[in-house]
């Protein structure tokens, strides 16, 4: 597209596939008319530069992640392309009541199944898928956090399937990332469309920090706690949100050296000597918080946390032990859950899941192997998985030999599209595959963010958004 002519969806292709923006007569959707009118009233030139405004200025911010599978790590960009993802009122609602029950119902049962394991006992999830879980912590049988809520910060990945219908991918309440980037594509929408945000009626994000402040100091029996973001240090890939955050709260951003257990209590080292902490952020896996608890080898934590913790003189979120529910054959039960614990049917359902650990569902899947996606249950960032149709007969064995050496540490579901948005590129809008990851804060209620995370698989005919798979991410406005 010549950079001087206005900028044009007309030659925007759905290629038959579920659009965001579109209809499927190629009409536009509701919430999007503004935002078509003003890209429209613009040059193809006049956008390119925005875009690499944008580029410029979430470099400038440090917006960044390490990708560990090239040598060393390698520090990127967070990739940022500038239409937005748009939904309106009416659907946010019925997302928000799915994900309240969705999060009421997995806390209900990180409860119970490290005290009286009633669902087990009743044979609703079988004993064993929960006990062989890498994630189950026994040491935290017996524990009930404060007020009962082990899930302060979730982060649930959503997909529009072909149909329309939204589903839930999979659950994230260990360590749930990506927040930060939800907050700053928001700042460049505001500087570079501030028109159309404000024309368009779009809720704002902006007051995340401080809800998420306000949820931890609730969790400390003191007041005015002190609360801290506990990282693994500057070279996970997530360092840049841990900084960020910990800086927007105005708390103490600290790693393992910082801490220590002294006379009972978590203290941090500070230039006035040593300052007990009340409340910890803890962005590290549930293993590696203390190595006399968990994982010996774990350096990255600090010795006796969790007896400190257990005592009840330090709060932690999220609370160690949750991250059994981001089991993804755990994942397969949760509408199982919400029935049992709430006496619900889901409002949002899950993608169909074959469990490989039983028999029937792993004889369907080495049969049609190659027609499913195949993922580890704890594997995440779009490692451990097979996309059926997109690999190789030799993938295809590979996988099929590895679940039958290790049926329970697999799940398959069917091939889903996921809905697609346009993007923005020099020769003009083409459509790119997305997901959607909300972040709901349970405090003294549940509190679902209007707004998220929209990952785009950036690669031409890509289902893989993770950004350290070639994804990028969207700004996603949710109208009043």
């Amino acid at each position: 597209m010549p950079m001087t002519e206005r900028f044009s969806f007309s030659a925007y292709s759905l290629e038959g596939f579920y659009d965001e923006m579109f209809d499927e007569s190629g009409e536009l959707r509701e919430g999007y008319g503004y935002l078509k009118r003003a890209f429209e009233n613009l040059s193809a030139g006049d956008l390119a530069n925005r875009h690499l405004a944008a580029e410029r200025a979430m470099l400038a911010m440090g917006i960044t992640f390490n990708v560990y599978s090239e040598g060393q790590g390698t520090e990127r960009t967070m990739p940022f392309d500038i239409v937005p993802r748009i939904l309106t009122g009416s659907e946010w609602k019925h997302l928000e009541r799915g994900l309240v029950q969705r999060t009421e119902a997995l806390n209900l049962f990180l409860q119970d199944i490290y005290n009286d394991q009633k669902i087990l006992k009743d044979k609703v999830i079988p004993r064993e898928v929960i006990e062989s879980s890498k994630s189950f912590l026994r040491p935290c049988l017996g524990l009930t956090p404060p007020g009962g809520i082990w899930c302060h910060i979730t982060g649930t990945d959503l997909i529009r399937a072909d149909n329309g219908e939204m589903l839930v991918l999979e659950d994230n309440l260990r360590c749930p990332s990506g927040v930060s980037y939800m907050l700053e594509n928001r700042e460049l929408s505001k500087q570079l469309f501030p028109e159309v945000l404000a024309r368009t009626g779009v809720q704002p994000v902006s007051d995340y920090p401080a809800r998420l402040l306000s949820m931890l100091e609730r969790l400390s029996v003191r007041p005015e706690p002190t609360v801290a973001v506990l990282t693994p240090g500057i070279y996970n890939s997530a360092y840049f949100e841990h900084s960020y955050l910990a800086q927007q709260m105005g708390v103490e951003l600290v790693d393992s050296r910082d801490l220590v257990v002294d006379d009972g209590y978590v203290k941090m080292r500070t230039t006035r000597g040593f300052e007990v902490v009340d409340v910890i952020y803890r962005r590290i896996d549930d293993t590696f918080l203390d190595p006399q608890a968990f994982n010996p080898d774990s350096l990255l934590g600090i010795p006796g946390i969790f007896e400190v913790y257990r005592k009840g003189r330090v709060a932690l979120a999220n609370a160690p032990g949750t991250g059994v529910a981001d089991d993804k054959v755990v994942y397969a039960y949760v509408p199982q859950m919400i029935r049992y614990y709430l006496g619900q049917d889901p409002v949002i359902g899950n993608v169909p899941t074959y469990i490989c650990g039983e028999a029937e569902d792993r004889k369907y899947v080495l049969d049609h192997i190659d027609e499913l996606v195949v993922k580890e249950a704890n594997e995440a960032g779009g490692y451990g998985m097979m996309i059926g149709p997109k690999a190789t007969r030799r993938e295809h064995a590979l996988f099929r030999r590895r679940i039958k050496d290790n049926p329970r540490n697999y799940i398959a579901q069917p091939t889903i599209s996921l809905s697609r948005v346009p993007c923005f590129f020099n020769e003009g809008a083409e459509g790119r595959h997305v997901d959607f990851r909300p972040y709901i804060l349970y405090g003294d209620r549940i509190h679902v963010i209007p707004g998220g995370l929209t990952r785009v698989a950036l690669r031409k005919g890509s289902l893989v958004v993770n950004s350290s798979q070639g994804g990028g991410g969207k700004d996603t406005w949710v109208l009043y």
